[in-house]
Order: structure tokens, then sequence, then C-alpha cells
């Protein structure tokens, strides 16, 4: 990986971490989902004679239905996210996500796109993987899966967290094609998901009543703002990065984000073992360190 594509990715991850952490204190929730997509629509339309616009007019049935169907994982991954949150501990869920899309990412780089992949950059993604894990709890993971009480919990976190952590990869794959083989602009490929986003994510809020969607979009727009600012400049950095680099290191290495997370505080994994997070913490940056020499 070169040195500028490793920048953009861990300013990526930065900016990820930031914006997750603001999505945990403001509750999530499709209500907010749906404002934070239209907030990006209304926040960058503005430089959208800068983001590649002039591309549409060549675009094909293959772009607009790789679009969609990156939209659509996008929906499936806040529907899965969130309804992991509601029934499972985010100490499971969000570790599993994030450890597995990277791993599925990866494999289904090396398969469907062909991508090289040395030695030192499979250890570098089986060594931030295990940083995840062990930043989550390591070992007591288990311990408490083997408690009555908790191990429902538990198995609807691993099976929430394996679904969120596939349509990660599903959708790194199919952003990855579009960027790489179709040659759409990221910054325009963010804003095309976002803008599809909106009537494939309308069906989920059909059960909502309106008064509640209005009242979440009230209190809490200042945290959606924040969110629109941020999560499209994460991804775009990491699109980018996915033109200079292989898909298979840069999808591992998207989640030293855990690491700023932990650094923050440890807000999105709950508590835990401050030793296993410094461990895991080192983990990380020597797996995305083998990324980079790899």
């Amino acid at each position: 990986m070169s040195p500028l594509a490793l920048a953009l990715v861990l300013i990526a991850a930065l900016c990820h971490a930031a914006w997750n952490l603001i999505a945990k204190q403001a509750g999530g929730g499709q209500a907010l989902v749906l404002l934070i997509a239209l907030l990006v629509l209304l926040v960058w339309a503005p430089l959208l004679p800068w983001l590649g616009l002039e591309q549409v007019l060549h675009w094909g049935w293959k772009e607009l239905l790789v679009l969609t169907g990156s939209a659509g994982l996008h929906v499936v991954y806040y529907h899965c996210l969130m309804q992991g949150y509601a029934v499972a501990d985010l100490s499971v869920v969000y570790p599993v996500a994030r450890g597995s899309g990277p791993l599925l990412s990866s494999a289904g780089a090396l398969l469907l796109l062909a991508e090289p992949l040395s030695l030192l950059g499979a250890l570098g993604a089986l060594g931030v993987v295990g940083g995840v894990f062990l930043i989550a709890g390591g070992p007591g993971l288990f311990k408490r899966a083997q408690q009555p009480e908790q191990r429902q919990r538990v198995h609807r976190g691993l099976l929430w967290g394996g679904l969120t952590g596939a349509c990660i990869a599903g959708y790194t794959l199919v952003d990855g094609y579009a960027v790489k083989v179709l040659a759409i602009a990221p910054a325009l490929a963010c804003y095309a998901n976002n803008l599809l986003r909106v009537p494939l994510q309308l069906p989920l809020l059909a059960g909502h009543r309106r008064a509640a969607t209005l009242e979440v979009w009230r209190t809490r727009w200042k945290a959606a703002l924040a969110i629109a600012l941020l999560s499209p400049i994460s991804y775009v950095l990491v699109l980018h990065a996915m033109r200079l680099a292989p898909l298979s290191h840069v999808a591992p290495a998207r989640e030293v984000s855990m690491l700023f997370a932990a650094l923050a505080g440890g807000s999105l994994l709950g508590e835990g073992d401050r030793l296993l997070r410094l461990l895991g913490a080192l983990c990380i940056g020597l797996g995305v360190a083998a990324l980079a020499l790899g």
C-alpha cells in the first residue's frame, strides 16, 4: 500500500470513529438514518459540478445497476446494525461486524477481482481483525457465551454482527468495482448512493408514526448534520484509496478506526479490560504497518 493510500485510510478511519461516536450518542434509529441521507444530499449538492457530474451523461445500465445494488446493501447494512444494537450488546455486534467485514472483503477481492495478497499482507489483515477481537473483550466473549442468561444475547449479537459484516463486505466489493473498474468518481459514487438510498429506505419507516419521526429530526438534527459531513468524507477517502491500492489491503486497514474509538474512551465497545484494549490497539497498528509494507 502506498504512503498516500495509507494516509487516506487513516484520515478516513478517524472520521469514521468520530461519526460513529456521534451516532451512538444520538441513539440511532431508522428516522435518524433517513435524516442523515437527506442532509448528505442537501449539504453536498453545491459541490456536484466538481464531483464529476458530467460522468452521469455517459452512464449505462451497468453503472446504474452497480450503484443501485450498493445503495440496497447500505440500506440492509443500517437495518442489520440497528437491529443488532436493539437485541444484543454493542460490544458484540460492533466488533463482529467490523472484524468480519474486512475479512470477507479481502477474500472477495482475491476471488472476484483477482487482486494479489502477499503473506505479509495476509498477516496484516489477520493482525487487524485479531486486534479488533481483543479490544472487544478477547476470550471474555466466550466466557459470557457460557452463561445461560447471556448465551442467547451473545448468539443474537453474533448473528446480527455477522450479517452486518457481510453487508460491509458486499458494498465494499461493489463500490470497489464501481471506482476501480467502471471508473466512477468516488465522490459522485458516494452522492449517488445516498440519493438512491432514500426511496429504498422509506418502506422501513412505514410503521413509524409521523410525529415520532419529526421529533427525532427536531431533536437530533445537529448530530445528523455532523454525521452527514463526516461520513461522506470518510467513505470518499476510502474509495480514493481503493483506486491507489488493492481493495484486499484497504478494507482491513479501515479497521484502525477501532483504535481511535478505543482511545476516545471505548464508547462504542462499552467497558473492557484496559490491557486487552492496549494489546488490541498494538495488533491493529502492526497489522496496518504490515498492510502498508505488503
